[in-house]
């Protein structure tokens, strides 16, 4: 009888060679790929300055800085420019990946040297993996040797010692912005049918690059080390994502044959609206068909909103009762105050309500709320759907930290908390963002999703006219019923509980 043990070893060896066998083809992508970059001086000579050059200049800048502001006696400002430029020296060696990256597929269908390579017996997998761990490879070997050169120059003559940890997370963040920009360009080179058609669509991964590198820029410079380390895990995931959508979009057939990106707006237009539509001839058949269907293909994400949203609104409730919020007491309040307020009936805009109870106010509250969604969902869209969600999550934890506030500061139970200020028209609004919360996830999801014999852009299109069912035919109607529950109903039950049971009441 075998082992347990041994059985698993057994299946790990046998792992270890199907891995191995999977991989031999794909070394020879990758020795092929960086010979010919060797070759290529339009590629050594930038990635040389960059690598050589770069750290050096960084380091006198830094050094002519920090003299600068000693003569202020702002050491410590001057101090936090090392870590900062250390960022800044990791970042520009591995911007030459994107100029190579966006020629992996386009540049070599330009030249015509793509069609032996995609004739050889290696699946769309191992072409692609070869290809993207092949433009990786040199400029992060060359945006390590940068910033190794500019910490051994900054010991030995400025006799500044970095950090353990801060030196592991500038390497990390390195890499995986690394792996984020070369899966990006890697997925728009094999869409390009020519460079300068990847050059342009570029702009689409180094401008939120750059302005995430602006941020980490700022972080560092507080020392805010810690927050670093999620940094490192979104860029992880979402290169994973990237590299999903690559393999899951890649079909070398479509390769050979795409000719010449026609902007066809009238094709667009259309393939969107029989999306949207799906074949329906009236609004009954359309909720009947179409729009069922695109709700039965939620069920999955908005689990997973609802639960995330469960998950915020706990958080935030146990996180702020943790303060003290007697300053909020009734008995802190004078008591003449409180008569007044107990005294009649007070128009809304004495509680901060000046709109409420007037149409003004219900277009203002149902404008904002599908604005708000619909910027989160182009969020969503350059995230494959998780910022826009995360983002979605701040009004549960806003409504879980207001109810330990009002426990803890007002003596308001969670009970009447809820009944007051979240039920009235959270009945209908929280449905309605959950909903929304899985529409964008499955959108920015369905980028990474198997385009089966279609075009990324058919497939998005397509997408997008799904979401657009559920967006126009459930979610804004539902805003609009909830944007009146808080216009005219909301105001005055939280008038009536905070009159009866927090100032002196039964609460």
């Amino acid at each position: 009888m075998i082992s347990p043990d041994r059985g698993e070893s057994r299946r790990f060896v046998r792992w270890a060679g199907a891995a191995r066998h999977w991989m031999r083809p794909v070394g020879l992508i990758v020795r092929r790929e960086v010979r010919d970059q060797f070759r290529d001086w339009r590629i050594l000579t930038p990635l040389l300055l960059l690598t050589l050059f770069f750290p050096m200049l960084a380091h006198f800048t830094a050094r002519r800085m920090v003299a600068y502001m000693e003569r202020f006696n702002a050491v410590l400002v001057a101090e936090r420019l090392y870590p900062l430029l250390l960022l800044v020296v990791g970042f520009f060696p591995i911007s030459i990946s994107l100029v190579v990256a966006l020629e992996s597929f386009a540049g070599e269908r330009e030249r015509g040297t793509i069609e032996p390579l995609l004739a050889t017996p290696l699946s769309d997998a191992q072409l692609y993996v070869g290809k993207l761990l092949a433009v990786l490879l040199l400029p992060l070997a060359g945006s390590y040797l940068g910033l190794l050169s500019y910490t051994l120059a900054m010991i030995g003559k400025a006799g500044w010692r970095p950090d353990a940890m801060l030196l592991l997370a500038v390497w990390l963040l390195t890499t995986a912005q690394a792996l984020v920009m070369v899966s990006g360009a890697v997925v728009v080179s094999t869409q390009a049918t020519s460079v300068r058609g990847a050059n342009l669509l570029a702009s689409a991964i180094i401008i939120p690059v750059a302005l995430l590198l602006q941020w980490e820029s700022v972080l560092v410079f507080w020392r805010q080390f810690a927050v670093l380390w999620t940094v490192v895990a979104g860029l992880a995931v979402v290169s994973l994502l990237l590299i999903r959508m690559g393999l899951a979009h890649f079909n070398r057939e479509g390769l050979l044959g795409r000719e010449l990106d026609l902007l066809d707006l009238g094709w667009a237009w259309r393939t969107y609206w029989r999306a949207v539509t799906g074949g329906a001839r009236n609004l009954a058949e359309w909720y009947r068909g179409p729009v069922r269907e695109a709700l039965r293909h939620l069920r999955l994400p908005v689990g997973i909103a609802a639960m995330l949203a469960a998950l915020a609104f706990l958080v935030s409730a146990a996180w702020v009762a943790r303060y003290p919020w007697s300053d909020l007491r009734p008995e802190t309040i004078p008591l003449e105050r409180v008569a007044e307020w107990r005294g009649g009936d007070l128009p809304l805009s004495q509680w901060g309500w000046p709109e409420m109870g007037t149409w003004r106010g219900w277009l203002r509250i149902w404008g904002h709320n599908v604005r708000a969604m619909l910027l989160l969902t182009l969020l969503g869209m350059f995230s494959f759907g998780v910022a826009g969600l995360l983002y979605l999550l701040v009004p549960f934890a806003i409504l879980g930290g207001g109810m330990s506030v009002a426990y803890e500061g007002l003596g308001l139970s969670h009970g009447w908390y809820l009944l007051a200020f979240v039920l009235p028209h959270g009945s209908v609004e929280i449905p309605a963002i959950v909903l929304f919360g899985g529409a964008v996830l499955r959108l920015g999801a369905s980028l990474a999703t198997p385009a089966q014999g279609q075009t990324l852009g058919a497939f998005w299109l397509r997408a997008l006219g799904e979401w657009t069912r559920v967006m126009v035919g459930v979610i804004i109607p539902l805003l609009g019923v909830a944007a009146a529950l808080e216009t005219w109903v909301s105001p005055r039950m939280a008038q009536w509980v905070l009159l009866h049971y927090a100032f002196g009441g039964g609460g």
